[in-house]
C-alpha cells in the first residue's frame, strides 16, 4: 500500500488525501429498489449492472419493510480475533521464525564475535527463547525504547505468558538481553538499512564483479563437495542434490531458486507468480513470508464475547475521539494519518473471516434455533429470502448452483465483527466473483473501489447491502463497532470474468477455489437461464479452441498415447471428486492432463507438459475427460439454445466443422509428412483388413494403441471411434472364447481350477453377427450343448419326488461336467437338506426320556419333509409321533378350558408322566399344581398366633397379597373365604392400635367397639382398654355443653381446657370452648384504645379510631359467652360522642342557609362579608372540639370543607376593589379545583364561581404571558358576559375596554399599508407594523399576514446567503456578495471579447497566448523581458484543470453552482415589497448562461477540428476559456467536465504531434509500446477515427507489429532462414519508423553462428570451451558424455585425431544439402530484399521500403556498424583461437536444454 492512496469523501465535497496532494473521489451509486424489484436479487443486479459496474461497487438500500432478525445469540456468541497493526499497513517486514533466527544469530556470532552459542541461556530455571525475546523487544521499538518507556513487563508477558511478573525478573531479563542480543540488534538494523539502500539504487544493474556472480550463482544451485559448479550432463547420470518443492523435480538446476530461510528450492517458472530471472539479494519463499508465528497484520488474537469486544471497541473510540460524536470525515482523516505513520503505533482487533457454518450466521437458517423474541412466520420468511446470504449463491440463475460442496467464503458466508480502524485491505474476489456484503448492525463501514482507472468511495450503513463487481479492487475500514456478513455469487454475466480469473490463477501459479472448466461443463449440461446462453457459449468456445490447440501441439510434439479419465460418480455437481492438480501452476486438471511413466503420481496441464520430466515424448500420455467432439457438441447445444433466443449464431456449427477439417498437424512417417487425418485414414484401412482376417491378439492390441492418438480429437475422428469400439468389443469377445476353451480343456476332477459357467458361455455364443472370426467358436458350442442336456435332467429331478440315491447319482454327473451349471447348486442343496433331516428324525425317534422332545421340532420335521419331496423310511414314524402329541394337547386344553379342581389335575398328570414329547399345556398344568401347594403353606403360616402380633399393618398387607394370589390361581381352593375373615379382624385390630396412640373422635371409638363385637374379638385386652377411655370422654363432653349454654367466668373456661388434655378422644365441644375464650380475648384487645386513661386528652394517639368501630364493639359485647367488666365503660364513651355529633349537624344547617343568599353586590354594603367571618369562627371552634375526641367522625371533614369554602368566598369578594394579577386569579381557580364544595347549587356559590371564571378570562387576555391567545372578538364576548354576573369588577372592565380600542387602530394602519402600490411600500414600514403588532394583546389575520410576508422574504435571503457563503467570505451582506459575483462574470465575459494586450514594463506578456499579467499577480521575480509562458498555456499540455482552481485570478476554489442560482431566481414568490438582491441575482444568472454558451461554442469547435492546421486556433480558444472560467465566480458542472475532456484531447494531440515531429526530424523513433499507449488513450478520450494523428499512429502500429511478428518467427526458426535473409530483416527493422529494440536484439542473437556446423542456437545440447568460451554441440564434437572441463580443437592444435574427425564432419556438412553452411558475404549495404513478400504483406512491405528509402541518407535509419560486425564475425575460420563472447551469456539458458 503506497502513500498516495485514494480517500473517501462526502457527496459533493473534496477532501485532501495527504499533506502532499488532493484528489476528488466520486461516491459510488446507491440504489433503492421497490418491493417488486427487491424480490429477485440477481435480476435486480443484472438490471443495474450497466450503470453500477463502471464504479466497481454499489450500495443497495432494501425497502423499509425488509428487516431480518439478527439470528445469533449475542449473550453466548464468542469468536476469535486477529490483531492488526494499522500503522504498518504500508510496511510489511519479512517474517522471522526461530530456525531462521538461530541461523542468522550464529552467523553473527561467528562473523563478528568469533564464537558460537554453545550453552543455552537460562531464565527462571527454564531455557530462554532468544528468538521470542528479540521479536518482543523489536515489537516495542528496540532496547533503548523499551528501557525508556519501561516496557519490560510487556516483554516478559510476550516471552512467558501467564506467569507472575516481579521487578527482579524484569531486571534480569533486561541484563540478559543486554548481554546476548544488544549487539545483534544493532547489526540487524544496519543490515536492513543496507538492504533498503541497495533496493533504492536499483536491482537490475548488471553484475560485473566476481562477488556478484558468486551471490547469484549460490541461489541457482548448490555446489558439490569440490566447490565446483555442476556442469550440464545427461539426466540419467546427474546427482540431484536439490529438488523443486512444487514439481518435485531436481532437473533444471540452473534456474533453481533457494529460500534464504528454509533452504528449500523452487524453479523460477514454478513460482507464483513465475519469475523471469533469479532476483538479487535475499529471497524468502511464500511459506516463510506467511508464517503464523510472525505474520504481519493478522496475528491471531484473543477470543472475545460480543459484550467484551463491545467494551474494547468503546474504549478505543473514546480514546481517539472522546465522548463527542465524531464525523466520518474526522475518523477517515485520522485513519489515513495512522496508516501513513504520523499518528504513532496503533493496534486493533478484528473478528474477520468467521466461518458461519462454525460460528453461526446473522441471518436466520432452517436448522438454527429460533429465538423466542422472533415470530415463527418472520423467521420462516427470512430463512427463505433470496437476499439471505446463505441462499444467494444457489439461487436460480447463479452459476454456483452446480457447486456441490460448501466452500467457506464462496458458498458459505463469512462473518465480520469489527471495531474502530479495523481494516480490510485491497483485493478482488476469488475467481473474480461478485460479492455481497450486508451490515447487520453497528457503525458504518467506509469502502473504496478501483475498477480499472476509476475510483469510488462511500460509507455503508446498517441494513444495507454493498455489491462489488468482478475484478474490482476494493478495501476499506470500520468506523466503529459493527457486525457484517459477506458471500460470493456468480450470475451469468460473471462467466467471462471467471475465465479471466482462471487464466490469472494459471499465470500466477495460484491454487484455484474450483475448476472453471468443470463449472462450465456442468452448467452446460444442466438447465441454465436464458441470459446465460450467450456468455456460456462464448466461454465454451474459448476452452474448446484452447483445448484443441494444445492437444494438437502435444500431438505435434510426439505425445501419441492417450486415455480417457475415469468417469465421475456425480457428474451433475462441481467438486464432488477431487481432480489432480498441475504440479507447476496448481490448477485443477478437469478437461485434460499429461502424465509420464517415470512419475505416475505427478500431473501437469497441457501448457506445462515440457516441465513434467526429461523423458522422451513417447513415454508421456495425454489424459482427457471429453473428446473434442464431445466439447463441440456441448458448444452446439448451448448455441442452439442461444439461437432460439437471439438468432445470430448460424455459422457456429459451420465454423467448428471447418476448424475440424483444417487440421494441419503433420507427422513425419518414412521420410514424408503426413497429416493427422491422413494417418487416421491409413489406420482405418488397416483395421478393416484385420477385422476380416482370423483373430490375432497382437494385431488388435497394436491397432488400439495406435488409435489412442486419434480418440481425443473432434468429430472428424468419429469413424475411428466407431472402429475402436468394434475392435474393443471383438478383442473382448475373442479373449472370452479362448479363455473359456482354455478353462474347459484344462479342467481336471479334484483340481483347484475354476469351471466356466454355462451362463457366460451362452452369452459369448449369443453374439449375432459374430464380432470377429475365431476358430474356437464351434468347439465351445459343442461343450455348451452337452451341458444343456445335463440341465434338463436336473430340472426334471428337482420337479418330482425322487429317491435320495437317484439324486446323488445325478449330482455326481454334474460334478464331472467341465462346464458349471447353476442347477447343480440346487441339487446339492436338496441332497444336503435331506440328509440333515434324516439325522434329526432318527435322533427324535430314538429318544425315550419324558418330555425330552419339543413339540415344535416334530412339527418342523413334518413340514420340512413335505417341502423337500424326498422318499425316506423315517417319514411314517415321525407322522405317528406327531399324532400322539396332538391328542395329548387336546386333552390338556379341554381341562384348561373347564372349571379346574385340584383332583382332576392330579389324575391327568399321573397318566402323562412318561410321555417323551414336551407338551406346553401339560407343562402349564404342572405349574398350576405347584402354585396351589405353595399358597396353602403361606396362609397357614400367617394365621398362627395372629392376634398377638403388634404389626397388624404387616398382617393386613400379607393377607391382602394372599387373597390376591389366591384369586389369581387357575384351580379352585377351599381356604379362600377364611382369608377374607382374617383380613377383617386384622383391620379392626389396626384401627384399635391407632386409637390408642392418637386421639380419635367419639363416634369412631363407639363404631370400632361395635365392629369388634361382630367379629367376636371384643374380649381381647386391646379392646377392653379402649372401652374405659371412652367412658371418661363422655363425662367431659356433658360438662362443656352446660357451660356454653349458661354464661360463666373466664377462670371456669380455662379449667375446662386443662382437663381436656388428659382425655384420649377428640371432644366435639372442645372447639366451641376455645372459640368462646378466643372471641372474648379479641374483644378485650379491640377495646384497649378506647379505654386508655389519656384518651380524652390526646387526640393524636386516637386519630385513627373510627366512630363506627366504637359502635360495633358495643354491639359485639352483647353476644359474648363470658362475663366482662369492660362492657359498661365502653358504653359511656359512645354516649359522649353522640352528643357532639348533634351540635355539629345544627352548625352545618346554618352554613347551608348562607349559601342560599341572593343579594351579593360588593359584599360590604349588605353585611355579607361580616356574616361569613362570624360563621367561620363558629366552624373552627366546633372542629377543634371534634378533633379533641380522638375519633374519625364524618362531620369533621364537612365542617372543614365548609370553613374552606367560606374563606374562598371572602377572597373572591375582596377582588371587587382590586386589579388582581393573572397569577392571583389562577391560584384562586386552583383552589376551586381542589375544594370539595357542598351544596354547589346554592345561589351564593354559583354566582361567585361564575364571577371568578370571568375574572380568569379577563386576566388571560390582558396578561403579558397570554399574548396572541385571544382575538378581538373574544374580548368583546368577555365584556358581553360581564352583564350577566352578580358581582361588580369595575377596574378590570376599564382595562379590557382600553386594549380593544388600541388594537382596532393598529388594524386600520395595516390595511392602509397593503393598499399602497408595491413601490411605495418600504421595508421599515412593515418592520414597524411587525413591532406594534407584537406589542398588542390580541392576535388577528393582519398580524399573521405581516409575519408571513416577512418570513418569506427572510427565508429567501437566507437561502441566497447560504448559497454565496463560500464566495462572500467575511462579508455578511448578501447585496455586496452578489455584486462581487456580478463583477467577476463581467470580467470573464470581457475576456471572450477583448483582443491581446500590448507589452509594458509593468506587465508580463505570455509568449504563447500574448495576454498580459501584472508582475505582482503572477509572483514573477525574474527579469521582465525574459520569455514567459502563463499557467493557462501550461495547463493545455497537461490536459486537465487542477482541483484547487485555475488561472492567476481565482476565487480560492470558492465557486457558485449555476443550477442553484437558477433555482433561487425561478422561485415563484410574490413578495409584498421590492427586493434589490433578487434583481441583481437575475442579472447574474443571465450572465452565467451567456458565459456557458460561449464555453459550449469553444468545446464544439474543438470537437470538430481534425486537421493539424487547426490546432493553433483550438489552443487559443481553449486558453481563453480557461482564463474566463478561472475569472468567473459561477460554476456549471457539465460545462466544466466538457472543458476538461476538451483539454485532455488537446493535450493528447499535442503529445502525439510532438512525437511525430521528433520522428520526422530524425530525433527519436517512437516505440511500439508508446504508439499503442497513445492509441489506447485516444480511444478512451473518444478521438474520432478520422483524426489525422490517430490515422498516422494506426499506420505506424500496423507497420511495426507486422515486422515484429515476422522477426519473432525468424528468431525461433532454428536456422531455417539463411543469414542473408536475417541480415536483410535486421536492416529492414532498423530502417522502420518504429523502435523495435527487443525484436532487433533477438534477430542479432539469431544471426550469431556457433560450433563447427556454423548454425545458430537451437535446442541441441551444447558445451563451452574452458579456454576460449566458444559453444559446441555435443554431437558435433563426438562427445559421448559431457566432461567436467572441455577444451576445443582450436585451443588444442596438437589433437590431430580430433581435427581429422572435425574435417570429416565438415566434409559431410558440405556434401549434404541440409547441412550446407550459409555463405557469409562481405560487409556491404544491401539494397535489394532477399525475402519476397506475400500478397497479404505486399502493401506493408511497400510502405516499409518507402520509409527506408526516404531516410536512406540519414545515419539514424541506415545500416549500423553492428550489422557489418555480425557479417564478418560469422566468417571466422574453423581452426583459430576464439575469444570469449560475452554476448552469449543472455542465451545460456537455451543451450542447456536436452533433446
Amino acid at each position: 500500500m503506497g502513500k498516495g492512496r485514494t480517500r473517501a469523501v462526502e457527496t459533493g465535497q473534496n477532501l485532501s488525501v495527504s499533506s502532499t496532494g488532493s484528489l476528488s473521489i466520486p461516491s459510488g451509486p446507491v440504489y433503492y429498489p421497490s418491493e417488486e424489484e427487491f424480490r429477485d436479487p440477481l435480476e435486480y443486479i443484472y438490471k443495474i449492472r450497466p450503470d453500477a459496474e463502471p464504479y466497481g461497487i454499489c450500495k443497495i438500500v432494501p425497502p423499509k419493510n425488509w428487516s431480518p432478525p439478527f439470528a445469533l445469540n449475542v449473550d453466548s456468541f464468542t469468536f476469535p480475533t486477529k490483531t492488526q497493526a494499522i500503522h504498518q499497513l504500508q510496511a510489511r517486514p519479512a517474517s522471522c521464525d526461530s530456525k531462521t533466527f538461530e541461523l542468522e544469530y550464529n552467523r553473527f556470532l561467528e562473523g563478528h564475535c568469533g564464537k558460537k552459542l554453545k550453552k543455552r541461556v537460562v531464565f527462571e530455571g527454564e531455557e530462554l527463547d532468544l528468538c521470542k525475546l528479540f521479536n518482543a523487544v523489536r515489537r516495542y521499538g528496540g532496547y533503548d525504547k523499551v528501557v525508556k518507556d519501561k516496557k519490560w513487563g510487556e516483554v516478559f508477558r510476550f516471552v512467558r505468558s501467564g506467569k507472575k511478573i516481579s521487578e527482579c525478573a524484569k531486571h534480569v531479563l533486561c541484563q540478559l538481553y543486554r548481554e546476548h542480543l544488544y549487539d545483534y540488534e544493532g547489526y540487524y538494523k544496519l543490515l536492513n538499512w543496507e538492504r533498503g539502500k541497495s533496493c533504492k539504487r536499483g536491482i537490475h544493474e548488471d553484475a560485473k564483479s566476481e562477488n556478484k556472480v558468486k551471490v547469484s550463482s549460490s541461489k541457482r544451485r548448490r555446489k558439490n563437495s569440490d566447490h565446483e559448479k555442476v556442469k550440464v550432463c545427461k539426466v540419467e547420470e546427474e546427482e540431484l542434490d536439490q529438488i523443486c518443492e512444487q514439481c518435485r523435480s531436481g532437473l533444471h538446476g540452473e534456474v533453481m531458486l533457494l529460500c534464504d530461510r528454509c533452504n528449500k528450492g523452487w524453479h523460477i517458472y514454478c513460482l507464483s507468480p513465475p519469475l523471469k530471472q533469479v532476483p538479487p539479494g535475499n529471497w524468502y519463499c511464500f511459506e516463510c513470508l506467511n508464517s503464523d508465528k510472525d505474520s504481519f497484520g493478522f496475528v491471531p488474537g484473543k477470543r472475545f464475547t460480543l459484550e467484551a469486544f463491545r467494551r474494547l471497541a468503546d474504549r478505543a473510540k473514546k480514546k481517539w475521539f472522546g465522548s463527542a460524536c465524531a464525523s466520518r470525515v474526522q475518523i477517515e482523516k485520522k485513519f489515513w494519518e495512522i496508516v501513513e505513520g504520523s499518528a504513532g503505533e496503533v493496534e486493533v482487533m478484528y473478528g474477520s473471516d468467521l466461518d458461519t457454518s462454525v460460528y453461526g450466521s446473522g441471518f436466520p437458517r432452517v436448522n438454527d434455533q429460533r429465538p423466542e423474541s422472533v415470530e415463527l412466520k418472520a423467521w420462516d420468511e427470512y430463512c427463505r429470502s433470496p437476499w439471505n446470504l446463505n441462499n444467494l449463491p444457489k439461487l436460480k440463475g447463479s452459476m454456483l448452483r452446480a457447486v456441490h460442496h460448501n466452500i467457506t467464503g464462496v458458498m458459505v458466508p463469512w462473518l465480520y465483527v469489527g471495531m474502530l480502524f479495523s481494516a480490510f485491505c485491497w483485493h478482488f474476489e476469488d475467481h473474480c466473483f461478485y460479492s455481497m456484503n450486508y451490515l447487520h448492525w453497528g457503525e458504518q463501514k467506509c469502502w473504496y473501489s478501483v475498477p480499472g482507472n476509476e475510483a469510488s468511495a462511500f460509507e455503508k450503513e446498517p441494513g444495507n447491502f454493498v455489491i462489488t463487481f468482478p475484478r474490482s479492487y476494493h478495501g476499506g475500514f470500520n468506523l466503529g463497532l459493527n457486525c457484517a456478513e459477506a458471500v460470493n455469487f456468480a450470475p451469468a454475466d460473471w462467466l467471462p470474468h471467471g475465465g479471466s480469473g482462471a487464466e490469472l490463477y494459471q499465470l500466477y501459479h495460484k491454487a484455484a477455489v474450483l475448476s472453471h472448466e468443470e463449472l462450465l461443463c456442468v452448467v452446460a449440461k444442466s438447465d441454465w437461464d436464458s441470459k446465460a446462453s450467450a456468455y456460456l457459449r462464448k466461454e465454451l468456445l474459448r476452452i474448446y479452441s484452447k483445448e484443441r490447440t494444445w492437444r494438437e501441439r502435444l500431438w505435434d510434439s510426439g505425445i501419441r498415447r492417450s486415455s480417457p479419465m475415469s468417469p465421475r460418480k456425480s457428474p451433475e455437481f462441481v467438486g464432488t471428486e477431487e481432480d489432480p492438480t498441475c504440479i507447476i501452476c496448481k490448477q485443477y486438471l478437469y478437461l485434460s492432463a499429461v502424465v509420464c511413466r517415470c512419475r505416475p503420481s505427478a500431473f501437469v496441464c497441457l501448457e506445462h507438459w515440457e516441465h513434467l520430466c526429461e523423458c522422451k515424448s513417447r513415454k508421456r500420455r495425454l489424459l482427457y475427460r471429453h473428446t473434442l467432439a464431445e466439447l463441440a457438441d456441448l458448444v452446439l447445444i448451448v448455441d442452439k439454445h442461444a439461437s432460439e433466443e437471439i438468432p445470430q449464431s448460424d455459422g457456429l456449427e459451420r465454423n467448428i466443422s471447418c476448424s475440424n477439417e483444417l487440421n494441419a498437424s503433420k507427422k513425419k512417417v518414412k521420410g514424408a509428412h503426413v497429416t493427422h487425418a491422413q494417418l487416421a485414414e491409413q489406420w482405418l484401412s488397416r483395421s478393416c483388413k484385420i477385422l476380416q482376417n482370423p483373430f490375432s491378439g497382437d494385431a488388435y492390441t497394436n491397432l488400439l494403441k495406435e488409435a489412442e492418438q486419434f480418440l481425443w480429437a473432434g468429430s472428424e475422428m468419429d469413424a475411428v471411434r466407431n472402429v475402436v469400439k468394434n475392435l474393443t468389443e471383438a478383442w473382448k469377445w475373442a479373449q472370452g472364447i479362448r479363455d473359456c476353451l482354455f478353462k474347459i480343456e484344462n479342467w481336471l476332477p479334484g483340481g483347484d481350477s475354476e469351471k466356466v459357467s454355462l451362463k457366460r458361455v451362452k452369452k459369448l455364443l449369443s453374439f449375432d453377427p459374430l464380432p470377429c472370426n475365431d476358430p474356437g467358436y464351434l468347439k465351445l458350442k459343442d461343450y455348451a450343448e452337452e451341458a444343456s442336456l445335463l440341465v434338463q435332467d436336473i430340472d426334471a429331478a428337482l420337479s418330482t419326488c425322487s429317491k435320495i440315491n437317484e439324486l446323488e447319482l445325478l449330482y455326481s454327473r454334474a460334478c464331472s461336467s467341465r462346464i458349471h451349471v447353476k442347477q447343480s447348486e440346487k441339487l446339492s442343496k436338496k441332497i444336503s437338506l435331506a440328509k440333515v433331516w434324516i439325522d434329526s428324525a432318527r435322533k427324535v425317534i430314538s429318544n425315550k426320556c419324558p418330555a425330552a422332545i419339543e413339540v415344535d421340532i416334530l412339527y418342523k420335521l413334518k413340514s420340512e419333509i413335505l417341502e423337500l419331496q424326498v422318499q425316506v423310511q423315517e417319514t411314517e414314524m415321525i407322522f405317528d409321533l406327531v399324532s400322539l402329541a396332538e391328542s395329548c394337547q387336546d386333552r390338556c386344553r379341554s381341562v384348561l378350558n373347564g372349571s379346574l379342581t385340584l383332583k382332576d389335575v392330579d389324575v391327568l398328570l399321573q397318566e402323562m408322566e412318561s410321555f417323551s414329547v414336551n407338551i406346553p399345556e401339560l407343562r402349564l398344568l404342572k405349574q398350576y399344581q405347584i402354585d396351589i401347594s405353595l399358597w396353602i403353606a403361606r396362609f397357614n403360616g400367617i394365621i398362627r398366633n395372629v392376634h398377638q402380633r403388634e404389626d397388624q399393618q404387616n398382617v393386613i398387607d400379607e393377607l391382602n397379597r394372599i387373597l390376591e394370589d389366591g384369586q389369581s390361581l387357575k384351580i379352585q381352593v377351599d381356604e379362600l373365604p377364611l382369608v377374607k375373615i382374617e383380613l377383617k379382624k386384622a383391620c379392626c385390630r389396626e384401627k384399635a392400635l391407632k386409637a390408642c396412640d392418637t386421639k380419635m373422635a367419639l363416634d369412631f371409638l363407639q363404631q370400632l367397639l361395635t365392629e369388634a363385637v361382630v367379629l367376636q374379638i371384643e374380649r381381647e385386652d386391646l379392646f377392653l382398654s379402649l372401652s374405659r377411655h371412652l367412658a371418661g370422654a363422655l363425662q367431659w363432653e356433658e360438662r362443656a355443653k352446660d357451660m356454653l349454654a349458661h354464661k360463666a367466668q373466664m377462670s371456669e373456661f380455662e379449667d375446662l381446657i386443662r382437663t381436656s388434655e388428659d382425655i384420649v378422644a377428640i371432644m366435639p365441644s372442645l372447639g366451641d370452648v376455645k372459640a368462646a375464650i378466643s372471641v372474648a380475648n379479641s374483644w378485650l384487645n379491640n377495646t384497649k384504645p378506647f379505654l386508655e386513661s389519656d384518651f380524652s386528652g390526646s387526640s393524636a394517639s386516637c386519630s385513627l379510631l373510627q366512630l363506627g368501630d366504637l359502635k360495633e364493639l358495643v354491639s359485639q359485647s352483647r353476644f359474648l359467652k363470658i362475663t366482662l367488666e369492660q362492657q359498661s365503660l365502653l358504653e359511656k364513651v359512645l354516649e359522649k360522642c353522640m352528643k357532639w355529633q348533634h351540635d355539629a349537624y345544627s352548625l352545618l344547617q346554618d352554613v347551608e342557609c348562607l349559601y342560599d343568599v341572593t343579594d351579593i353586590g360588593d359584599g360590604r354594603s349588605n353585611g355579607l362579608i361580616s356574616k361569613i367571618e362570624h360563621l367561620v369562627n363558629l366552624l373552627e371552634s366546633a372542629i377543634k372540639a371534634g378533633l379533641s375526641l380522638g375519633l374519625d367522625i364524618p362531620e369533621i371533614p364537612k365542617l372543614q370543607n365548609a370553613s374552606g369554602t367560606l374563606h374562598w368566598c371572602n377572597k373572591v369578594l375582596s377582588f371587587c376593589y382590586l386589579t388582581p394579577s393573572y397569577e392571583d386569579v389562577e391560584s384562586l381557580m386552583d383552589i376551586v379545583e381542589h375544594l370539595s364544595i357542598m351544596h354547589s347549587s346554592g345561589n351564593l356559590l354559583n354566582s361567585l364561581i361564575f364571577g371568578a371564571k370571568w375574572l380568569q378570562n379577563v386576566s388571560k387576555v390582558i396578561s403579558a404571558s397570554a399574548k396572541y391567545a385571544y382575538t378581538l372578538t373574544d374580548a368583546e364576548e368577555i365584556l358581553a358576559e360581564y352583564q350577566g354576573i352578580r358581582i361588580s369588577f369595575p377596574m378590570m372592565v376599564a382595562q379590557l375596554t382600553d386594549a380593544t380600542c388600541k388594537h382596532r387602530l393598529w388594524q386600520e394602519q395595516v390595511h392602509q399599508f397593503f393598499s399602497l402600490e408595491l413601490g411605495e411600500r418600504s421595508w421599515s414600514q412593515i418592520m414597524q407594523l411587525k413591532e406594534h403588532g407584537k406589542a398588542s394583546f390580541f392576535t388577528c389575520a393582519e398580524l399573521d399576514m405581516v409575519l408571513a410576508e416577512l418570513e418569506k422574504v427572510e427565508k429567501w435571503k437566507q437561502r441566497c446567503m447560504d448559497a454565496v457563503a463560500n464566495f462572500a467570505g467575511d462579508d455578511n451582506s448578501l447585496l455586496c456578495s452578489l455584486q462581487k459575483i456580478k463583477q467577476s462574470l463581467d470580467r470573464s465575459l470581457h475576456i471572450y471579447q477583448r483582443s491581446p494586450g500590448s507589452e509594458d514594463w509593468d506587465f508580463l506578456t505570455c509568449s504563447t497566448c500574448k495576454d498580459s499579467y501584472h508582475l505582482q499577480c503572477v509572483g514573477y521575480r525574474s527579469h521582465a523581458k525574459e520569455e514567459y509562458v502563463c499557467s493557462y498555456c501550461q495547463i493545455l499540455v497537461g490536459g486537465s484543470i487542477p482541483h484547487n482552481g485555475v488561472g492567476i485570478v481565482r476565487h480560492n476554489g470558492k465557486y457558485l453552482d449555476l443550477k442553484l442560482l437558477s433555482e433561487l431566481v425561478s422561485v415563484d414568490e410574490n413578495f409584498c415589497v421590492r427586493i434589490e438582491e433578487r434583481d441583481i441575482l437575475q442579472q447574474i444568472v443571465d450572465q452565467a448562461c451567456a458565459f456557458k454558451k460561449c464555453l459550449t461554442e469553444v468545446v464544439d469547435f474543438e470537437m470538430h477540428c481534425y486537421d493539424k492546421d487547426q490546432f493553433s486556433a483550438v489552443g487559443k480558444k481553449l486558453t481563453t476559456a480557461l482564463k474566463a472560467i478561472g475569472m468567473a465566480g459561477v460554476y456549471d458542472h457539465q460545462s466544466y467536465c466538457d472543458l476538461e475532456r476538451a483539454l485532455a484531447r488537446y493535450a493528447w494531440r499535442f503529445r502525439v504531434a510532438r512525437l511525430l515531429d521528433a520522428l520526422e526530424n530524425g530525433l527519436e523513433k517512437p516505440s511500439i509500446q508508446q504508439i499503442q499507449q497513445h492509441l489506447k488513450e485516444g480511444e478512451a478520450m473518444n478521438i474520432l477515427p478520422e483524426d489525422c494523428l490517430r490515422l498516422k499512429l494506426s499506420e505506424l502500429k500496423d507497420i511495426g507489429l507486422q515486422w515484429a511478428d515476422c522477426a519473432k518467427k525468424v528468431a525461433t526458426d532454428s536456422g531455417a532462414l539463411g543469414l542473408d535473409g536475417v541480415y536483410e530483416l535486421i536492416a529492414e527493422g532498423e530502417s522502420l519508423p518504429v523502435c523495435l529494440k527487443n525484436e532487433l536484439e533477438l534477430l542479432r542473437a539469431r544471426s550469431m553462428l556457433h560450433c563447427i556446423c556454423r548454425k545458430p542456437y537451437d535446442e541441441r545440447s551444447m558445451i563451452p570451451c574452458g579456454q576460449c568460451g566458444e559453444w559446441y554441440h555435443i554431437k558435433c564434437v563426438k562427445l559421448v558424455s559431457p566432461p567436467k572441463t572441455y577444451i576445443c580443437a582450436a585451443c588444442m592444435p596438437g589433437t590431430e585425431n580430433l581435427v581429422s574427425n572435425l574435417e570429416t564432419l565438415d566434409h559431410e556438412r558440405c556434401t549434404f544439402a541440409k547441412f550446407v553452411e550459409p555463405k557469409t558475404p562481405s560487409p556491404r549495404r544491401h539494397t535489394k530484399p532477399r525475402i519476397v513478400p506475400k500478397k497479404s504483406e505486399s502493401i506493408l512491405t511497400q510502405k516499409m521500403l518507402t520509409i527506408r528509402n526516404r531516410n536512406r541518407g540519414s545515419s539514424l535509419f541506415g545500416h549500423p556498424s553492428g550489422i557489418d560486425r555480425l557479417w564478418w564475425r560469422n566468417r571466422k575460420p574453423f581452426r583459430r583461437a576464439v575469444k570469449k563472447r560475452a554476448e552469449l551469456d543472455s542465451l545460456s539458458s537455451f543451450f542447456h536444454r536436452q533433446q
